[in-house]
C-alpha cells in the first residue's frame, strides 16, 4: 500500500445497489458542494441582511402629525342661552438630536453588519476545513479496515487448515491457539474502524444534505504537505486575518462607539411642536403657536447608561486581549504540531508500506510451507498493521494541524492539498 488515497465508503450495500455503484466524486467537488448547500449557511447569510437593515434604519426621527376635533359649548350662569361651534387644532411636532448623535448610531449599526460578515467568512473557513477533514478520515478508517479485514482472513484460512488436520502435539495446539486470539483482537480493530468510517460518512452525508446511509465514492488523491511559513508571520497573519480575533476587536470598536453614544445622550432631545387652533360660536378664535418640549432630568438614568457602557467597553478590551494571548498559543501549538508531522511524514520512504504489505504476504505463504515460525509470521503480521496506521494517523494529524493553522491565520499557503 502506498500514500495514495482511495476514498470509498464501506456501507453495507443492498443487492441492487451492489451492481450500481455511484461515480466517484473529487474530494474539490464535494467541498463546493457542501458550502453552496449547507442550510446553516443561509442562517449567517440573513444575519448580514439583517444587519445592514438596522444600519437603514438609523434615521432622523420622523415628524409627528397630531389632529383634535371637539365641540365648543360657552353658558353663563343664569342664562339659559349658550354659544357653541367647532373647535379643531392640528400640530406638527419635530424631534432634533443633538449635532453628532446620529453618526454615531449609524457606526454602532455598521459594526453589526461587519461582525455579520465575519461571521459568515469564518464559518465558511471552518466548513471547508471540516469537510476536508472528514474526507480523508473517510480514507483513513476505510483503509484501516481494509488492511484489518485483509490480514484477519489470513488467520481465519490458516486457523481452519489447522482444525482440518486435527493437530497432534502440544506446539501446533498452542499455535492455533494464537492464531485464533490474534484473529479475535484483529476482528475488533476491524469492527472499530468501520464504525468510524461510518460516522465520518454520516456527518458528510449529513453536510451535504442527504440521507444519512447515502453511498459515497470520492475520487483517488494523493496528500501533498506543504511548509507552514515562520512563526512570527503566522502570529502576524493570524493578528490580522483570524476571525475570532478580528470579531473581538469589532466587539470593542462597537463598544467604544457606545460609550460615545452614552456620553452623548446625556444631553437631550429638543422637540420642536407648531400647532394652529381654532374654535367657534359667536366668532372664531384662532390660535397659532410653537412649543417646545424636552425631557427633565429627574432620574440618575443617562449616567447609568454611561457607566454600563464603560463597563461593557472594559469588558470588550480585557476580551481582546485575552483572545490575542490565546490565538497566540492556538497558532503556535498549531504550527510546531504541523512542521513535526510532516518532517515525521517526509522520513517515510514512498513504497514502505507496500514493503510490509509484501512481507506480510510473504510470511503467510512462507508459514503455511514451515519456512517461517510462528512468531516472525505474527510480528510481520502486526509490523504491517502498525505501519498501515502509524501512515495514515500520522497523514490526518498533519492534515487537522495543517487545516486549524490555515484557519487561524487566514493564510493559504498550501498546508495540505489533495491532488488528483
Amino acid at each position: 500500500m502506498s500514500s495514495r488515497i482511495l476514498f470509498l465508503s464501506l456501507f453495507p450495500l443492498s443487492a441492487a445497489a451492489a451492481f450500481a455503484q455511484p461515480t466517484p466524486v473529487p474530494v474539490e467537488a464535494l467541498v463546493a458542494e457542501i458550502a453552496s448547500a449547507h442550510p446553516e449557511l443561509r442562517f449567517y447569510e440573513a444575519e448580514i441582511v439583517a444587519a445592514r437593515a438596522g444600519v437603514r434604519g438609523v434615521a432622523p426621527a420622523a415628524p409627528e402629525l397630531s389632529l383634535g376635533l371637539g365641540r365648543k359649548r360657552i353658558s353663563a350662569a343664569g342664562v339659559d342661552f349658550a354659544t357653541e361651534g367647532t373647535a379643531w387644532s392640528v400640530s406638527l411636532a419635530q424631534t432634533f438630536e443633538w449635532p453628532g448623535r446620529l453618526a454615531l448610531r449609524r457606526a454602532v449599526a455598521e459594526r453589526d453588519v461587519a461582525l455579520a460578515e465575519v461571521g459568515v467568512a469564518r464559518f465558511r473557513a471552518a466548513l471547508d476545513a471540516r469537510s476536508r477533514g472528514l474526507a480523508y478520515g473517510l480514507h483513513v478508517a476505510g483503509t484501516k479496515a481494509a488492511s484489518v479485514r485483509e490480514v484477519a482472513e489470513r488467520f481465519a484460512a490458516l486457523r481452519e487448515t489447522f482444525l482440518a488436520r486435527e493437530p497432534g502435539g502440544l506446539t501446533p495446539l498452542l499455535e492455533t491457539r494464537a492464531i485464533e486470539a490474534q484473529e479475535l483482537a484483529l476482528q475488533r480493530r476491524a469492527t472499530a474502524a468501520e464504525l468510524e468510517l461510518q460516522a465520518a460518512l454520516l456527518e458528510l452525508n449529513q453536510l451535504r444534505g442527504l440521507a444519512p446511509d447515502a453511498l459515497l465514492v470520492l475520487a483517488p488523491a494523493v496528500p501533498v504537505f506543504g511548509d507552514a511559513p515562520a512563526l512570527p508571520v503566522l502570529l502576524d497573519a493570524a493578528r490580522e486575518n483570524n476571525f475570532e480575533f478580528r470579531s473581538r476587536q469589532l466587539a470593542l470598536e462597537q463598544q467604544g462607539y457606545a460609550l460615545r453614544l452614552a456620553r452623548h445622550e446625556r444631553y437631550p432631545a429638543i422637540t420642536v411642536s407648531p400647532y394652529y387652533a381654532s374654535e367657534g360660536g359667536d366668532g372664531r378664535e384662532t390660535t397659532v403657536g410653537v412649543g417646545l418640549s424636552l425631557p427633565l432630568p429627574l432620574t440618575r438614568t443617562p449616567r447609568a447608561g454611561v457607566e454600563a457602557a464603560e463597563a461593557r467597553r472594559i469588558q470588550a478590551e480585557a476580551a481582546v486581549r485575552a483572545a490575542q494571548r490565546e490565538l497566540e498559543r492556538e497558532v503556535t501549538v498549531a504550527a510546531q504540531a504541523f512542521t513535526a508531522k510532516v518532517a515525521e511524514i517526509r522520513r517515510w520512504a514512498p513504497d514502505s508500506v507496500a514493503k510490509f504489505r509484501e512481507a506480510a504476504a510473504s510470511a503467510d505463504r512462507h508459514y503455511r510451507l514451515g519456512a517461517v515460525p510462528l512468531s516472525t509470521y505474527l510480528e510481520l503480521q502486526s509490523a504491517y498493521l502498525d505501519a498501515t496506521e502509524a501512515l495514515l494517523d500520522t497523514q490526518a494529524e498533519a492534515l487537522d494541524a495543517g487545516l486549524r493553522l490555515q484557519l487561524l491565520t487566514g493564510l493559504n499557503f498550501g498546508a495540505v492539498r489533495l491532488t488528483p
